[in-house]
């Protein structure tokens, strides 16, 4: 698919089964879909796939990489993604399909992409009720990452019209379901371990979880850098390996961190390095960039030394993400 920053012709696709299997096809080969939740429209790609999850971002111009909820067709394929303590499962059982997140551990065949978890061993799951985006997901066949179809920081969108006013040329389709059942965003509830957490008031009531699991639900963590979950403020995943910023030349025995083709000085003394992007391509910086992450420090090098990277474009987001791993801790 495009870069979702040129401009596409983004088709407008009716709610039959020729305009679903359309959005569905163009889902499972990376691009980008926008389709009507029981709350507001979404902006949908492939989760499994971080390219197509990079995209996303591209296309909302979001300033850092926050991770996604991942909405799929059933509770049965849910369980493939999280693992369910006796609570989440008693909530998934209750409320799904509905407006109800439930963050809880990646399970061990999790296939939902680090940038789509920015990087984090939890990950955020839900079945939505909209029976356009059940039968969407079914066709899919995978997890998608889909928030609000609207460039960050506008008004989330409710019909097609408003997507199109917003991601017009910028996305490859938008599913047409009409104007969206208008509603506060979904509940989100942490399950990970310990009292479920609300990190997140919204469409299902406080009250009736608290009235399902006979107990009351925690507060999300005060503070914090950067969030665990939409409407949740916690440390992202740092490198246990102190990151080294705007390295123009590498240290011997320090991990690199490459991006574009330009060779650093001292490249043949590091420990180990990767490249985000050898042609300086900034989508396909953002797929690698926590799975690279992971493998640097992975080397036991005590430094990750990252060459200089834009700040346009998703520059902007990879650049906030690296800072968050500089910053003491």
């Amino acid at each position: 698919m495009n870069d979702p920053g040129s401009m596409l012709q983004t088709e407008r696709l009716k709610a039959d089964d020729a305009g679903i299997a359309r959005a569905a096809g163009i889902l499972r080969h990376g691009g980008l879909v926008a389709f009507p939740t029981e709350t507001v429209y979404g902006l949908g790609a492939d989760a499994t796939d971080p390219q197509a999850v990079a995209r996303i971002y591209a296309a909302k111009e979001r300033p850092s990489f926050n991770p996604l909820i991942a909405h799929l067709d059933s509770f049965e394929s849910a369980k493939a993604q999280g693992v369910f303590d006796e609570t989440a499962r008693r909530l998934a059982e209750a409320f799904w399909p509905g407006p109800l997140t439930l963050v809880v551990p990646v399970a061990p065949g999790c296939t939902i992409s680090d940038l789509a978890r920015a990087g984090l061993d939890s990950v955020g799951l839900r079945v939505p009720a909209h029976p356009l985006a059940h039968a969407l997901l079914q066709k899919t066949g995978r997890p998608v990452a889909a928030p609000s179809a609207n460039r960050s920081g506008r008004v989330s969108p409710t019909d097609a019209g408003h997507v199109l006013g917003d991601l017009d040329g910028r996305i490859d389709a938008v599913l047409d379901g009409g104007v969206s059942q208008v509603g506060v965003e979904s509940t989100i509830v942490a399950c990970l371990g310990g009292s479920p957490r609300l990190l997140r008031p919204g469409g299902v009531p406080r009250e009736a979880i608290e009235a399902l699991i006979g107990m009351k639900l925690e507060g999300g963590p005060e503070g914090g850098k950067s969030p665990l979950a939409p409407g949740m403020l916690a440390s992202h995943y740092a490198p246990r390996a102190r990151v080294r910023l705007n390295a123009t030349e590498i240290g011997q025995d320090e991990a690199a961190l490459l991006f574009g083709s330009a060779a650093l000085p001292g490249i043949e003394t590091a420990r180990t390095s990767l490249n985000l992007s050898n042609n300086g391509d900034l989508v396909e910086a953002a797929a690698h960039l926590f799975s690279f992450l992971r493998q640097l420090d992975a080397s036991g090098a005590a430094t990750i030394a990252v060459s200089p990277i834009p700040e346009t474009g998703l520059g902007e987001a990879i650049n906030d993400r690296l800072r968050r791993a500089a910053a003491e801790r």
